[in-house]
């Protein structure tokens, strides 16, 4: 049984609790939480112990699940680290660009696991075309959602383009050869609205738009490349993919089209997607790389170059916005 405490037990922290009660090859230890109210209500909830410090939760698990708020992600992964532990810790990975380095280095140094809880790699629709080629020359996406205070201690490039980021450098898998941004701090002190165009260096482009003062939730992804259109509703669950027709492809909806090549035939294809926790995969997922000592799906690396990329795009919109805090 893999022993596992929950540090932060806030509002997805609770999700994480959830989850981790039905996984098989748990055992949910206890966590840690610094606010009396919270750690009253879950102790009723759960029937699970609080422990007062994070130094005792770690003595008794071998992994640690950090779904605190940002600025604690390091603090909390660095005291885990170095006790031996694996570590789980919600998306971006730490505060800062320093913060995030270091941490790449302990997890090196210890030899743990270490998986970043960038949760849409698990989402049904992404996860519905694993077994189709995707190879985007074009990507634009946009992801909106109405304003909630809870996150605001970061950007909405931290908050919510940085999963987009993450499936974008996944997919692409080429450096960034240019950046433009720009960003309006609407709400609260940082970005709350950004648009951005990366550039890959093997031609690829990706725009994206985020917003977390919109009236209507929105989380689409559209990839465009050769001989081939797939659109990814995360909110929905659901993608489609529009593709010349080919071999295997017979069974399929399919119409003709008049192009200056002449006619051609294209197919639609509604990949199933399931209806899954994406959550509860995740953190299967993570059970099952230190079960089997591999690499999780998401690793720090994989935190560090999705950190990375949003850095840079929020350097970029305080070079244009000089009154906007300054990142580090």
């Amino acid at each position: 049984m893999l022993k596992v405490g929950v540090f932060g037990v806030g509002h997805l922290g609770k999700f994480h609790l959830n989850n981790w009660k039905d996984l098989e090859g748990i055992e949910l230890v206890g966590f840690y939480d610094p606010s009396d109210a919270i750690a009253e209500e879950v102790v009723a909830k759960y029937a699970i112990p609080r422990f007062q410090t994070p130094e005792e939760l770690l003595e008794k698990i071998d992994a640690a699940d950090v779904v605190a708020p940002t600025n604690h992600h390091f603090e909390l992964c660095e005291k885990a680290i170095r006790k031996g532990k694996h570590v789980f810790v919600e998306k971006p990975l730490a505060d800062t660009m320093e913060q995030a380095r270091e941490l790449v280095k302990l997890v090196r140094e210890a030899g743990v696991r270490m998986q970043v809880g960038h949760v849409e790699r698990f989402n049904p629709a992404f996860l519905s075309l694993k077994d189709h080629r995707l190879n985007p020359m074009f990507i634009e996406v946009h992801r909106l959602a109405q304003f909630n205070p809870r996150g605001t201690e970061v950007s909405v490039i931290l908050d919510l383009m940085i999963h987009d980021i993450d499936i974008i450098l996944h997919l692409v898998r080429a450096d960034v050869k240019n950046i433009y941004a720009s960003g309006v701090a609407v709400m609260t002190d940082t970005p709350d609205i950004a648009n951005v165009r990366i550039e890959f260096n093997n031609g690829c482009v990706a725009n994206l738009t985020s917003s977390r003062i919109s009236m209507k939730k929105m989380r689409k992804m559209r990839l465009f490349q050769k001989d081939a259109y797939i659109g990814i509703d995360f909110l929905e669950k659901k993608s489609e993919i529009i593709k010349l027709k080919g071999e295997g492809d017979e069974h399929l909806f399919s119409f003709d089209i008049e192009t200056p090549q002449g006619t051609r035939t294209l197919a639609i294809d509604t990949p199933e997607a399931g209806d899954f926790n994406a959550i509860r995969a995740e953190l299967a997922a993570f059970r099952d790389a230190i079960a089997q000592n591999t690499t999780p799906p998401v690793s720090e690396i994989d935190g560090f170059m999705a950190m990375d990329v949003a850095h840079q795009i929020l350097k970029k919109i305080q070079q244009s916005t000089p009154a906007l805090k300054p990142v580090s």
